[in-house]
């Protein structure tokens, strides 16, 4: 039996529908529902069964072997001001799950984050003196991963366990999240309502590491299949402007203008200027893969949110 929570979400239904191309359906997806239009993501995938998230802990028990627990459920929102709630769903609920899987010898791949770098001034490495996370949400991840970290220096396992710092992911499947969604998409949106697309002042010096939705996959995959355990970057290697893909989404669109927008004054000291993945220890691992150009990956989601709404 396989789990992957948030399977519903973003990433999680691409977990899925990869699993699916695998020959896997015995899957159970457990996510919250609340936000209904989720189900949409759920429609072309095969599982066995779906759980709400508040009962999964209560019934894992029941489920007999779990091979391995893809968890990628969280609250992913940088913006959430309740930082007791981020701890309790993103940090509390990962623990439990953790040592559930050392307990019981199913392996462990969970989502990170590379919001927990901060601005970056130190560096993008998989080490400590690079980080320090500048909101809620990027605390929840940071906590996580040095709690993984002391574990596994106070104890041996031979558990999988492994840990993905995201960067600015894009791509399928990602309409549920609202304001939280990538900029291609909310491009997409603008752009079918009245022909321009909207960037922030400033938008040609802020650049991120943006990396498409099946490179995350094929680097969960190698995990999935390798058995290495670690805490490693899940990114490019790149840092593009938002001014860079806007530019590009607008030629790959047509008929599309470019308008710029005063900065949000909420997100003035939380908003990262600047992210590249040091990719060093994820190459030592033994990936070789390369990565889709900012170019490729916007012409693949644009096609499929034209022909499907970004849905599979």
């Amino acid at each position: 039996m396989y789990i992957v929570t948030g399977g519903a979400g973003f990433i999680g239904s691409n977990i899925v529908k990869h699993l699916n191309e695998k020959g896997i359906d015995n899957i159970i997806i457990v996510d919250n529902l609340a936000q209904t239009s989720k189900y949409l993501n759920l429609n072309r995938l095969r599982f066995h069964d779906y759980m709400d998230k508040t009962d999964f802990l209560s019934r894992i028990d029941s489920l007999g072997k779990i091979d391995t627990i893809f968890h990628q459920g969280a609250c992913s929102a940088t913006t959430e001001p309740d930082a007791n709630y981020l701890i309790r769903n993103n940090y509390e609920y990962s623990k439990q799950l953790l040592h559930y899987c050392l307990d019981k010898g199913s392996r462990l791949i969970y989502a990170s984050s590379a919001s927990v770098y901060g601005n970056g001034e130190n560096g993008f490495k998989e080490d400590p003196s690079c980080e320090y996370p500048l909101n809620g949400y990027a605390f929840s991840k940071f906590i996580f991963d040095n709690y993984v970290r002391r574990i596994f220096s106070s104890e041996k396992y031979e558990t999988q366990v492994v840990g993905l710092r995201y960067f600015n992911v894009f791509g399928y499947q990602e309409n549920h999240k609202g304001s939280m969604a990538s900029v291609p998409f909310h491009f997409f949106n603008q752009a079918n309502e009245n022909g321009e697309i909207k960037v922030f002042e400033g938008s040609e010096n802020f650049l991120r590491d943006f990396i498409f939705i099946e490179d995350v996959v094929k680097v969960i995959d190698f995990f999935f299949e390798s058995g290495k355990s670690g805490i490693y970057n899940c990114g490019t290697g790149t840092a593009r402007s938002f001014m860079e893909m806007a530019k590009i989404f607008s030629s790959e669109f047509g008929n599309c203008q470019i308008k710029t927008i005063p900065f949000p004054e909420h997100l003035k000291g939380k908003y990262q200027a600047y992210t590249k993945a040091d990719r060093t220890a994820l190459n030592n691992v033994g990936y070789d893969n390369s990565f889709l150009t900012l170019e490729e990956g916007i012409k693949r989601y644009l096609s499929k949110l034209k022909k499907s709404n970004g849905f599979f």
